[in-house]
């Protein structure tokens, strides 16, 4: 707990999520009896009930354990690991287990509703010279990151005697790919069309070393945020990537929105996510063979409006606002709602000591990899190794939420996703060239 919470704590009492503790543990009581009767509604409103109140429970705790809350990830985490026992073990009944499911990965898509606000609120609070110099050292740090990835990774497969190919085409390339849906899934395509062997066999080995990498991912991006705060010259202000950088997007620098400027800036996020989408599906789906994300295409138009200045300071203030919103308050929806989508049976079934330390020393590689790299462009190496090295390592759009509220930057999130989306697609072409060269077609 911050110095500022107890300092709050003192003055107002003791509040969870923002209100009087026992008025936040009265709703949260009458969530959950309304769950247990089936009394609650299964739809949004109904599931955002629910997810908020396991979510604040295990904010609360884990926010108060010691060890856990500097090294392990605190309240998020924990929320994350106990929603996926209570899902997994299907202690929640079946309509709100369904319920969360359509929210998250079905038509309503909280998650890319949640992080496209992230995205535009992160890019417009950056000063437009040091939002060049960042995204222009970004690409050489993804790739600082996959090159250590790499060299871990085959010395932990010499450890266990497998062939550094194979480490590269079954561990590294997985694990770096930009998640599931954007790197497991197009991988194990590109492994069938290359080999002729069946997609399937290389997925299921594939989504199961990202799930172990995943969850190292959240540990380590937990510990740098620990290191950080001890060395604080080797991160800044947990806003920016570049060293001796200043972020420039506080309502006090910018103004106080108003409340027809949030609005103004809601609509302006979501016109933004239709842009990429519309450049990303339709006009330029693909770039020289490589399938370009729309969330991609979303940050380089957010970029070019932050560059240029078109959009009013007031605006920019409100997306800064919006994001705030979103990191402080939504987050325990989406780190119940990743909790809900992660079975441990698998994880624990796969987990034995190759696939472990294998795992570990890949996202340790990409770690140092983007770290050194990000340091020779100018970034604070603790956060080049977060956004460029772990959010590289982890479950995509999902994974970088957990990595970055585990090393409290959200902020940060539109350099995850360039991780995850543009960094994803640099992996599935170097996956094409691999298996062409250490395969080929069967």
């Amino acid at each position: 707990m911050s110095e500022e919470t107890k300092v709050v704590e003192e003055k107002e009492g003791l509040k969870f999520f923002g209100l009087p503790w026992w008025f936040c543990l009265a709703a949260i009581v009458i969530v959950l009896g309304a769950t247990s009767t089936g009394a609650l509604t299964s739809e949004l409103a109904g599931s955002f009930a629910l997810m908020l109140a396991i979510g604040i429970i295990c904010n609360e705790i884990g926010e108060r354990i010691p060890i856990w809350n500097s090294y392990i990830g605190g309240g998020l985490v924990l929320s994350f690991l106990v929603s996926a026992f209570l899902f997994t073990e299907k202690l929640i009944p079946k309509k709100y287990a369904a319920g969360v499911d359509l929210i998250m990965g079905g038509k309503v898509d909280f998650l890319s509703f949640f992080i496209i606000f992230l995205i535009t609120g992160s890019i417009l609070a950056l000063d437009r010279k040091l939002l060049i110099r960042s995204f222009a050292g970004y690409i050489p740090a993804i790739f600082g990151g996959l090159i250590g990835a790499a060299i871990l990774g085959i010395a932990g497969g010499l450890i266990f005697g497998i062939e550094p190919k194979l480490i590269l085409l079954n561990y590294v390339l997985p694990i770096m790919g930009g998640g599931n849906g954007a790197g497991a899934v197009p991988l194990s395509q590109i492994y069938e069309t290359v080999t002729g062997d069946k997609a399937a066999n290389y997925y299921t080995f594939a989504i199961t070393i990202l799930t172990i990498a995943n969850i190292f991912a959240i540990m380590t991006a937990a510990t740098l945020n620990k290191i950080g705060d001890m060395k604080p010259s080797w991160t800044g202000d947990k806003t920016t990537l570049m060293r001796r950088g200043t972020e420039v997007g506080s309502d006090q620098k910018l103004g106080t929105p108003t409340v027809e400027e949030l609005g103004g800036a809601f609509f302006m996020t979501l016109s933004f996510l239709a842009l990429g989408r519309f450049f990303g599906k339709t006009l330029f789906p693909k770039i020289l063979g490589v399938a370009i994300h729309p969330f991609a295409w979303m940050i380089c138009f957010v970029a070019i409006a932050a560059a240029t200045g078109i959009v009013p300071p007031r605006v920019r203030a409100a997306s800064k606002r919006l994001q705030s919103f979103f990191t402080k308050n939504m987050v325990l929806i989406i780190m119940v709602g990743v909790g809900a989508d992660t079975n441990l049976n698998e994880l624990i079934a796969a987990i034995n000591p190759s696939n472990v330390v294998i795992a570990f020393l890949i996202v340790v590689g990409a770690i140092i990899g983007s770290a050194l790299v990000g340091h020779l462009v100018g970034f604070y190496p603790i956060d080049a190794a977060i956004t460029a090295g772990l959010c590289m390592a982890n479950r995509g759009g999902s994974g970088d939420l957990a990595v970055l509220g585990a090393s409290k930057r959200m902020s940060l999130m539109a350099y995850a996703q360039l991780s995850s989306r543009l960094g994803g697609g640099i992996v599935l072409v170097i996956g094409s060239i691999l298996f062409g060269a250490f395969i080929g077609a069967k």
